[in-house]
This record gives C-alpha cells, sequence and structure tokens, in this order.
C-alpha cells in the first residue's frame, strides 16, 4: 500500500466508527455507578455498543452516498466507510440482528418503554439528515442537537431502567441534561473547526469559537454546581452524584483546552482527540469515586 494511504493506528477507531461505542459504554458504566444499578449485566453494554456502532454505520454511508460517493468530497471516515460499504452493511446487518435478539430475550421488559422514545430521536435524527439542505457556509445544529439528545438518551435509558424509577424521573434527571449538552458540544465541535478552517474571515472564525466557549463555560459552571450541591453519601462513604458532575467538568474543560489550541491540530487529529475529551473524564470518575 502507497504510504500516503496508510491510516496511523489512532485514527483506526474512528475509521470503524468505534469510537462513538466506546464512549457509550464507558459512560453506561458511569451511569450505572451514579444512579447505584447494583447489577447492569454484560448483555446491556454488549446491546448498547452494538446498537451506536449499527446507527454510527448506517450515518457515515448515508453521508457518502448523498455526497455523491467521490473522494474528493468525502472525508476520510466517510471515504473509508464507502469504499469498504459491502463489508459494513454485513457487518451492520449483523450487529443489528445480535442487538435485537439481546435486547429481546435478556433485557428487562421495561426497556421497551424508554426504546420508543429512543427510536423516535434517531427516526428524527435520520430524517433531519436526509430531508435538511444547508449549503457549504451552514452549519446543522439542528442535526447536531438531535444526535447529541440521541446518544445521551440511548446511553442514560439501559442503566435507568434498572433503577425502578418512572421515565419521568430520567427526562429531568440532572445528569442526563449535563451529559446530553456535553455530547451536543462534541458533536458540533467538528462542524465547527471545520467551518472556521474553510473560512479566511476572522469575524466568522471568532463567531465559531465563541459558539464553543460560551456554552462550555456554562456547562462547567452548572457541573460543579451539581458537585458541590451534592451533600448525599453513601454507606460507603461516597457522594452519590458529584463523580459524574467532576466527569462532565472534566469534559467540558477539555474540549475548551481543544476549542483554543485546535489550530496545532489537523481535523482528524481533533476528531480523535474530540472522543478522548469523552473518555478522560471516565477515569476522573473512577478515581474520584474511591472513597
Amino acid at each position: 500500500m502507497p504510504s500516503e494511504q496508510r491510516k496511523p493506528l489512532w485514527l483506526i477507531p474512528n475509521l470503524l466508527s468505534l469510537d462513538a461505542p466506546l464512549v457509550a459504554v464507558a459512560w453506561l458504566y458511569l451511569f450505572a455507578k451514579t444512579w447505584r444499578v447494583d447489577y447492569l449485566p454484560w448483555v446491556a453494554y454488549a446491546s448498547l455498543g452494538l446498537v451506536v456502532w449499527v446507527i454510527y454505520i448506517t450515518d457515515r454511508l448515508l453521508d457518502a452516498v448523498m455526497r455523491g460517493g467521490t473522494s474528493e468530497k468525502l472525508e476520510p471516515r466517510h471515504a473509508f466507510h464507502h469504499r469498504h460499504r459491502r463489508l459494513f452493511r454485513s457487518c451492520a446487518a449483523g450487529a443489528g440482528i445480535l442487538a435485537l435478539i439481546l435486547v429481546t430475550t435478556r433485557l428487562p421488559v421495561n426497556i421497551y418503554t424508554y426504546a420508543f422514545l429512543g427510536g423516535l430521536m434517531v427516526a428524527g435524527f435520520f430524517a433531519l439528515s436526509v430531508f435538511s439542505t444547508h449549503g457549504p457556509h451552514e452549519l446543522p445544529y439542528g442535526k447536531n442537537i438531535m444526535a447529541g439528545l440521541a446518544f445521551a438518551y440511548g446511553t442514560a435509558m439501559i442503566a435507568f431502567s434498572y433503577t425502578g424509577f418512572d421515565m419521568a424521573d430520567l427526562l429531568k434527571s440532572r445528569e442526563l441534561m449535563c451529559f446530553a449538552v456535553l455530547c451536543i458540544l462534541n458533536i458540533s465541535a467538528i462542524d465547527l473547526w471545520e467551518h472556521a478552517n474553510r473560512s479566511a474571515d476572522p469575524e466568522i472564525k471568532a463567531s465559531n469559537e465563541l459558539a464553543l466557549t460560551l456554552p462550555l463555560t456554562l456547562l462547567a459552571a452548572a457541573s460543579l454546581l451539581f458537585a458541590l450541591q451534592d451533600r448525599e453519601i453513601t454507606k460507603d462513604g461516597e457522594f452519590t452524584t458529584r463523580p459524574f458532575f467532576y466527569a462532565i467538568l472534566t469534559g467540558a474543560a477539555l474540549l475548551y483546552i481543544l476549542n483554543r489550541s485546535r489550530a496545532r491540530f489537523q481535523m482528524d487529529a481533533l476528531r480523535v482527540l474530540a472522543d478522548v475529551a469523552l473518555l478522560v473524564p471516565c477515569i476522573v470518575f473512577m478515581a474520584v469515586s474511591r472513597p
């Protein structure tokens, strides 16, 4: 293979659409620990990872087709999926069938109630992908918001289905709200960075930076406030939600640092680092959770 076609090892998870499932599974663990789920079976993690993988493969294959399927118009991850589309279609079909079997046979029945709303969010995301139109200088804010909401809800609902509380409690939870905002900003960051790179207008570059800086600052402030408000301590001497909000705070801080230093990195590296910014908080969570 010619050297210019070789991809670095750190880019492989992104090319294979494995980055998003890894983030989802990691944060499912955080939700389960935060909400004191005594037992979350491996099937829950496997089902979530498979479903997220199928959605991301489908989205990238669809994007490749809508952009004409030519390498000049495709980003590396979309071009890779389009070039190996037969293999990815087979993988998505197999993973989807396996996920369906696991969900229907091994997960609790009340998961269907949660999954209905999640399915509507995913359907809305694909509808926006297909039917919404935006020019090369416009940003798909609606699609990004729907993607972040669907990703956050889908991750949290599996853990919450084992708590015994109602769906209304999930929708009102601070943990879900903060994680959803973090996901939306993480997804939007890539589009904002790409948009800034394509433009030579300093005002556009400044507005794109502010579009991330302001909400990231507000999210960090809210997370810190929620963490300090946590007064409930478990029998093991651990705070109930403080580690989770410290993880949100860490993710917001890392995205802020990336936003400020993005000129040092290529876009492929920024995409991977944006995923890392959602994985490092899991390490912080485990470190802070120790009594």
